[in-house]
Order: structure tokens, then C-alpha cells, then sequence
């Protein structure tokens, strides 16, 4: 009978080459990409205790499973076994004088090698997992800890495998394709980071290269490697969600459609790869195709319901963009009911869009928006000790409702829709803008006319700021310029929305780097960066800010040395 025990590997590491775990992890993956979830976890499992690659994927799918359902218990799972799957990788290291002592990676075995990188990864997973985990501080700095081992050894690795053309063994592009995933995902995700946050996570005096990291990646996307899919989910997350999310909104689609071709004829019922099709269409402003495509996500498995949340979350946002409030109201029910990533959040969107609707239109299910803004504190959650930024933003917002007879957020949906980059979504599209401006003018209007309130100057900035991204989009510079400054000027007039001045900066800054004045660019980035603090979604703002910095080649360090990874 099993203990459960992990042999050593002296004696399991025969009875199953290196070769022969490495084509049967593939066929893992090749299951999980068609769909068959469970089946690619059954076909890992029996050798999870003893291969490391076996013990690397099957924790790595179940890694995934856990960031679809953002529940506690998935997350702790996947940790636990990412760090069993670290113990198997440690016993096939070499065990004295490891890597990075001199010339001892030259004299490693094959198998060796492979074990390096494989524990790397497992580093580099537990830190991910780490910062969805624990609930302090100190959990982010154990993170940082196993980020910064894992990078000692992708940086040996890579230095070896540059250096050393001459040592191939017959499995070096799996060899390769760790290290080009490992090197490429340090470099694209701290590129991404302002210095201050790095310093947060012990990062300080570091940077990383952008586009080293996605040519390494996009190297070991298309290497038909064990890390393949790895690399190209990881790129397809940065071109169609972080460069809008955490960037300036530009986003790369037609690198996104490049990479995915080859999967989308390889798996054509890939649920993941319909996902991302979809996403690649919703940035082109091709709404009813992403919606074709992310109902085509949806049917095609049965296996993971949490991959049909992602699928609902897209799909409200589409359904918003053509102010189809039932429709959009409709996933954000399916999503309180079912997700467990922030039901604070689907509730103050299902508020959000009854509150879009005119008086007299009759209710779905018998709710009252402002029943459901009252409802939204008591969702509350907490992950890595604090609230979701998204979700503290939505408590905040539903705060005014807690009056016997509250004053209405005036356009609660496109204010988060602006949280989400939504405004560069519908840029490819006139009439989904006009439609916006149309919804915009009207709320103006509404306000205009309504008695003068503790709210009056935030609300009318908040219709003022969304005015000037639908000017931006319709090409009206002046025009959005003005509702801008209109923003920056009622500074000391604001009196809760405190996110609206130093994002008027970023819009305005932005407005000018698309008409080439680039040095008033940077001066109001570094203003909106320097002068503004503890206000909602500072994180998502400082990010912005950075990304906006790095495209102008701007300093973005604050003062630090930065080196570059």
C-alpha cells in the first residue's frame, strides 16, 4: 500500500526516461487544450510523486484551475502541490556545488539541468500563488524571496544555454523552452511595474526589458514545447488584457491574432483559445463576433464552469458597449449567483445597470437598484489581506446609497466601464461611442436640472471626464482637452472621487503624446505620479502612468538606479 511518500530518485528516475515523461506531459496538454480537463489531470497524477515534470504540470493545471475560481481552498490546494511538486525537482538536482558555482552547470547532467528549470518554475508559481494567499505583508515578501531564487537560476540557466551551444542533449528545446518561459516572464511582468511597487516586493533596483521578455516568450510560444502553451497564454493575457488594464490601452491585436492561428487550427474547439478570440474581436470593436465566440467558449465544455465566468465577465462588458443594460444586467446575476472572485463587485454591477434604466421600465426579477447598492458592503472580501481594488472602488461608490433617500450615481456603468479601459475598447467603433455621449449628454442634463447636492461637483466630473474620452475617440482634441482641465480645475472642489483628478492628467497626458506634444506629456505624468496618493485604484492610475512614461522613454524610476534584468 502507498504512503504517499516520495521515493527517491534514484530509484524512480529509471523507470521513466527523461524523454518518455516529457512526450507523455505533452499529451497532458494536448488533452487539457481540447477540453478535456479532468481527463489531462488523471493522465499526470499517478507520476506526480515521482517525475518532475509530471509533478510540475499537474500542479500547474491545478494552479489554473484555482485563478478561474479565486476560492481559498483551491488555492491552498494548488500551493500545496506546487510545493510537493518543488520537493520531486529538488531530489533530481545535483546536490553540491548546484548551479551557479563555477563551471559547475557545465558539468551537469541532462536530467539535471531539466531540474533546475523545473524548480525554478515552481518558485515562480508558489510566489504567484503566495500573493493570491496569504493575508499579510509578510506573505508578499516570502513572494519576492521565491521570485528572486527563481530568477538566480533562469539568469544561470539562460547565461548557460547562450554560452554553450556545443552541449545539446536530446531534449534541449524542452531545456530551451523552460528558460525562454522563466526569462521572458520576469522581464515582460516587472516591465510592467512602476519602481515604487517594486520596492514593495524587494524589487528595488530592478527593471525589466519589454521587449526582450516578449520575444522570449513569443521564442518559446512557437517552439512546439512543453512550455509552448505557457508562453502564448501569457502573451495573449498581456496583448489583450494587462496592456489595456495596465497600460495605455492600444493593446496589440494583431500580434494576439498572429500567435493564436496556429492554436485555433490545432484546437478549433479550445475553450481557451475561443476565449481569447473573442477578446482579440472586443478590442477590435467587432462585438457581436466576440459574442458569438465567447458563447462558443461556453458550449464547447462542461468540465470547468469557472471558465464560463471569464466567458459572462467578457460578455457583460460587450452587452455594455451597445448599451444593452438587460442583457449585461443578466451576466452580472449569473456571476453573483456563481463566481467567487468578488460578489461585491457583480452586485454593485447589477445595481449599476438597473440604475441605467428609465423609471418606468419594469425591473428583471423583481430588484431594486437601490436594495442592491445597499447589499454591496455586505460582500466584502478579502484576498492577500485586502479587498480587490475593483471591489473597495464599487463599497465606495454604493456609501451614498446608505441615505433614507440617496442621490443617484449619475452614470455608474461607464464609470466602471472607465476602470476597465473600457473607452479604448469602443474607439474602433463610431457608433458605439455616439451611443455612449448620447448616454452621457443625457446624465448631463439630468444633473443640470436636479437641485444642488454634496455630490453635484464630483458627479458632474466624473460626466465630464467620460465626455472627454468619447471627444478623444471622435477625434474633438480641443474639445476633450477642455473637459479635462474642467476636471483639474475643480480639484479642491472635489470632495469624494478623488481618482478623477489624477486621471484627468493621465487622459490629458495621453492626448498629448497622440498629437506629439511630448514634453507637456511627461510633465503632467510625473505630476499625476508625484502629487496624488491613497485615492481608488491609485495601483491601476501609477501603472497607467508608468506604461504612458516608459512609451515616451520618460524616467520612470523615482530617483532609484535601476538595473535591467
Amino acid at each position: 500500500m502507498s504512503t504517499g511518500k516520495i521515493a527517491p530518485a534514484t530509484e524512480n528516475s529509471r523507470q521513466m526516461s527523461l524523454q518518455a515523461c516529457l512526450d507523455e506531459c505533452m499529451e497532458a496538454l494536448d488533452l487539457f487544450l481540447n477540453n478535456h480537463f479532468n481527463e489531462s489531470l488523471d493522465k499526470l497524477r499517478p507520476r506526480s510523486k515521482e517525475s518532475m515534470y509530471h509533478a510540475l504540470i499537474y500542479a500547474t493545471v491545478l494552479e489554473m484551475q484555482a485563478m478561474m475560481t479565486f476560492q481559498h481552498d483551491d488555492i491552498v490546494h494548488a500551493g500545496n502541490t506546487m510545493k510537493s511538486a518543488q520537493e520531486v525537482c529538488q531530489r533530481f538536482r545535483r546536490k553540491s556545488g548546484g548551479l551557479g558555482s563555477r563551471g559547475a552547470n557545465y558539468d551537469l547532467s541532462e536530467e539535471q539541468l531539466h531540474a533546475e528549470v523545473c524548480y525554478a518554475e515552481c518558485l515562480l508559481h508558489r510566489a504567484a500563488l503566495t500573493f493570491l494567499q496569504d493575508e499579510n505583508m509578510v506573505s508578499f515578501i516570502k513572494g519576492g524571496i521565491k521570485v528572486r531564487n527563481s530568477y538566480l537560476i533562469y539568469k544561470e540557466l539562460y547565461a548557460f544555454v547562450q554560452s554553450d551551444p556545443a552541449f545539446k542533449g536530446p531534449n534541449h528545446k524542452h531545456l530551451e523552452g523552460g528558460v525562454s518561459f522563466g526569462i521572458g516572464a520576469f522581464n515582460l511582468t516587472l516591465s510592467l511595474f512602476p519602481a515604487r511597487l517594486l520596492k514593495l516586493l524587494e524589487f528595488a533596483g530592478f527593471s525589466g526589458d519589454k521587449e526582450f521578455g516578449i520575444s522570449q516568450l513569443y521564442t518559446g510560444a512557437t517552439s512546439h514545447t512543453l512550455r509552448s502553451m505557457l508562453c502564448a497564454l501569457l502573451l495573449l493575457c498581456f496583448y489583450t488584457f494587462l496592456s489595456f488594464i495596465l497600460g495605455t490601452g492600444e493593446g496589440e491585436v494583431e500580434e494576439a491574432e498572429r500567435l493564436l492561428k496556429p492554436f485555433r487550427l490545432r484546437y478549433p474547439r479550445g475553450a481557451i483559445f475561443l476565449f481569447f478570440a473573442g477578446r482579440a474581436e472586443e478590442i477590435k470593436g467587432n462585438i457581436d463576433e466576440a459574442v458569438a465566440l465567447f458563447e462558443d467558449g461556453c458550449k464547447a465544455q462542461q468540465a470547468w464552469k469557472q471558465f464560463h465566468h471569464m466567458c459572462y465577465w467578457e460578455l457583460m462588458w460587450c452587452f455594455t458597449f451597445k448599451k444593452h443594460w438587460k442583457m449585461a444586467y443578466f451576466y452580472a446575476d449569473l456571476l453573483s449567483q456563481e463566481s467567487r472572485w468578488s460578489k461585491a463587485m457583480y452586485v454593485y454591477m447589477k445595481a449599476a445597470y438597473l440604475s441605467m434604466l428609465p423609471d418606468t421600465e419594469c425591473r428583471p426579477f423583481g430588484d431594486n437598484e437601490v436594495d442592491l447598492f445597499r447589499q454591496v458592503p455586505t460582500y466584502k472580501q478579502k484576498i492577500a489581506g485586502k479587498s480587490p481594488p475593483t471591489e473597495k472602488f464599487a463599497i465606495r461608490k454604493a456609501r451614498r446609497y446608505k441615505a433614507s433617500n440617496p442621490v443617484r450615481l449619475p452614470v455608474p456603468v461607464l464609470e466602471m466601464m472607465y476602470m476597465w479601459n473600457g473607452f479604448s475598447m469602443i474607439s474602433k467603433q463610431p457608433e458605439l461611442t455616439e451611443g455612449m455621449m448620447e448616454t452621457l449628454l443625457e446624465a448631463e442634463r439630468t444633473l443640470q436640472a436636479a437641485p444642488e447636492n454634496e455630490y453635484s461637483v464630483d458627479d458632474t466630473c466624473v460626466i465630464l471626464l467620460l465626455k472627454g474620452l468619447c471627444l478623444k475617440n471622435q477625434g474633438q482634441t480641443q474639445a476633450a482637452e477642455d473637459c479635462f482641465k474642467q476636471v483639474y480645475s475643480s480639484e479642491k472642489k472635489v470632495k469624494f472621487d478623488h481618482y478623477l483628478v489624477p486621471n484627468a492628467l493621465l487622459e490629458m497626458s495621453l492626448l498629448y503624446i497622440d498629437t506629439g506634444k511630448k514634453e507637456q506629456a511627461i510633465h503632467l505624468l510625473q505630476k499625476a505620479k508625484k502629487n496624488y496618493k491613497e485615492y481608488s485604484m491609485e495601483s491601476r492610475t501609477q501603472f497607467r502612468v508608468h506604461a504612458a512614461l516608459t512609451k515616451l522613454k520618460a524616467d520612470t524610476n523615482d530617483q532609484d538606479e535601476i538595473t535591467t534584468l
